[in-house]
């Protein structure tokens, strides 16, 4: 009997047997028969291994290779899309993570066209050929984020590869039979981090407590100090931490060539360094796929060429000769920008005349280029009228200076997350330099705190009481927080988020300007709105509200970030800008709600 599809779709939901059993399409246990290796065990360490699912052993590979590979299921929602592919008997596969999205190479049997999927929100693209099938995603995968895939039998005996896609999932490769071929650190420790965060376990009154608290704040906090960040190479400059171009010291020779980058790892934070021959010169261009370094008037000589799965910030890279000389292709796991996700620097020779061009590379490293004394003043917001309460900015005898609520998020007994630095400390310095860009550019901006103080000793009540402080007459509420994850996690973890609740019609819109602003002054790394959860602070507000996450106090890099003073000033412009662009806009609680603004967001 042919299964249906859609109660074959909802079977596979089920990630473990034991929460299967309810499924009348799963009635007998699942065949426990471990993945079989083909080829030899003698083979060569060069050789990598290729796994096959387990009845590939009895099946002829003549006979394999009649049948044919793609051709998925495809169901989910709006946060994950599956793809449900059957297995056929004999056939190997390894699963490629990328930038892009998720590629699956094939083997022992023929990749089926690609038909007229439909398409979703986590997959923008579907392509089958060449014994390959390419799966698109609007976000990059790592080792274990944005996507997991596992193996799985069903009623007829048949094993299945499901395959989901969604930029908030996390696990990675689970019980599969194929090889995964991702950027994995050298160090256990390292490795460890990169896993799927484990779930927090606690009293009832704590997991009760935790729906109403902002996402970084659920986390239990770790008495070990997170890992030791990257130690400054010696004369670093922030004020110039990308050296777009340059040439070494010295006199260029004949015949002088590149050598093979040597590369180091750090948590967080990949090292590749270049040992240049006096003369030479060299040009970096940052990009959307990683770094392009283009080495001026040198060439190849016996160096290595390519190098895959360096590491999860450097997934590839390669030389190739230029009209120039070589350039170095650096895949980086993110974007990177002419301030954001690298540093370079030039350091003197050490036991030879070439010179060391260092490229550190993280996708939580931001700009930490100080403002200068302009990029610090806000144009002035004109005064909102008193009576009406109209989004009309107008001069008029009544009328009044825009209010907004800026809330420093913990205090007191509270610290929040800890590690790098303490979150209670940190919302409150920015939410003070917040109030002084605003109140210079004719805002009337008011703290909920002033000082390390709580406003409730019960956590619950001091967060409404945070909310209701925008009273009739305020604008907007923003509330300051930092992010944390568990230590099994804090790779995983860097850059800004803002959340929202459908409290007020025009929240999104707020959480949509001040994401982009802060981004946009930053650098940091962009982790998108987000809505999934309801927040306290924002449930409980009467007008247009976004809680914005400034950073990861548990990453190693991202924690350096937020204990930089440069890296702050920039975070609370951005807040800043972001507020003034959604008071002149009128995305305020005086403005109108736009039509597609009611119940929109994701």
């Amino acid at each position: 009997m042919k299964l249906p599809a859609m109660l074959l779709s909802s079977a596979l939901l089920l990630g473990s047997w034991a929460a299967a059993q309810t499924d009348p399409f799963l009635r007998a246990a699942p065949a426990q028969v471990k993945p079989t290796v083909r080829g030899s065990a003698a083979a060569p360490p060069s050789a990598a291994p290729s796994f096959a699912t387990p009845s590939a052993a009895t099946q002829p590979l003549a006979q394999a290779k009649e049948t044919t590979f793609g051709s998925p299921r495809i169901s989910g929602t709006a946060e994950a899309t599956k793809l449900v592919f059957d297995l056929p008997k004999g056939m190997t596969y390894t699963l490629v993570p990328t930038f892009g999205g998720l590629r699956i190479d094939v083997g022992g049997v023929r990749v089926a066209p690609a038909s007229s999927l439909r398409l979703a929100e986590n997959l923008t693209e579907y392509r089958a050929n060449n014994g390959q099938i390419i799966m698109g995603t609007p976000f990059p995968l790592s080792l274990s984020d944005g996507w997991r895939a596992t193996e799985a039998t069903i009623a007829n005996g048949n094993r299945v590869l499901i395959v989901e896609l969604g930029s908030q999932l996390r696990g990675g490769a689970g019980n599969v039979g194929g090889r995964v071929l991702a950027a994995a650190p050298a160090d256990p420790r390292a490795q460890a981090s990169l896993q799927a965060p484990v779930p927090v376990t606690d009293t009832a009154a704590s997991s009760a407590l935790t729906s109403h608290l902002p996402p970084g704040d659920s986390v239990k906090q770790q008495p070990a100090t997170p890992p030791a960040p990257l130690a400054p190479l010696p004369g670093a400059d922030t004020a110039r931490p990308s050296a777009l171009v340059g040439r070494m010291p010295g006199s260029l020779s004949s015949g002088a060539t590149v050598t093979t980058p040597r590369i180091g790892k750090n948590p967080g934070v990949t090292r590749m360094v270049l040992d240049l021959p006096p003369g030479a010169g060299y040009r970096i261009v940052p990009g959307t796929v990683g770094l392009r370094v283009e080495l001026l008037g040198v060439g190849l000589g016996d160096a290595n060429t390519n190098e895959q799965n360096t590491s999860a910030e450097v997934r590839a890279w390669r030389y190739e000769p230029s009209a120039e000389g070589v350039n170095l292709s650096i895949v980086t796991g993110s974007p990177t920008t002419s301030r954001s996700g690298w540093r370079a620097q030039v350091l003197p020779p050490l036991n030879s005349e070439r010179s060391r061009l260092v490229l550190d590379i993280s996708p939580a490293m931001a700009n930490l280029t100080p403002l200068s004394p302009r990029d610090k003043v806000l144009a002035a917001v004109p005064p909102m009228t008193a009576s009406s309460g109209a989004a009309v900015l107008s001069l008029r005898a009544a009328s009044v200076r825009p209010r907004v609520i800026i809330d420093p998020g913990h205090g007191g007994k509270d610290p929040g997350a800890t590690g790098a630095i303490t979150e209670k400390d940190v919302t409150l310095d920015v939410a003070r330099r917040v109030r002084d860009l605003l109140v210079a550019a004719g805002v009337d901006a008011v703290l909920t705190r002033e000082t390390d103080r709580e406003l409730h000793p019960d956590k619950n009540t001091d967060l409404q009481m945070r909310a209701k402080m925008g009273t009739p007459g305020t604008q907007m509420f923003v509330s300051i927080h930092v992010n944390a994850t568990e230590a099994s996690a804090a790779l995983a973890g860097y850059g800004i988020e803002t959340w929202w609740n459908p409290n007020h019609a025009l929240s999104y819109q707020l959480a949509t300007v001040l994401q982009r602003d802060m981004v946009d002054v930053t650098g940091a790394f962009d982790r998108g709105i987000k809505g999934y959860r309801s927040l306290s602070v924002l449930r409980n507000s009467r007008i247009p509200a976004a809680l914005v996450e400034i950073g990861f106090t548990s990453h190693p890099v991202d924690g350096q970030n937020l204990a930089d003073n440069n890296y702050l000033d920039r975070v609370a412009m951005g807040i800043a800008s972001g507020i003034r662009d959604a008071l002149m806009t009128g995305v305020s609680a005086a403005g109108k709600p736009a039509a597609s603004a009611v119940g929109g967001g994701p």
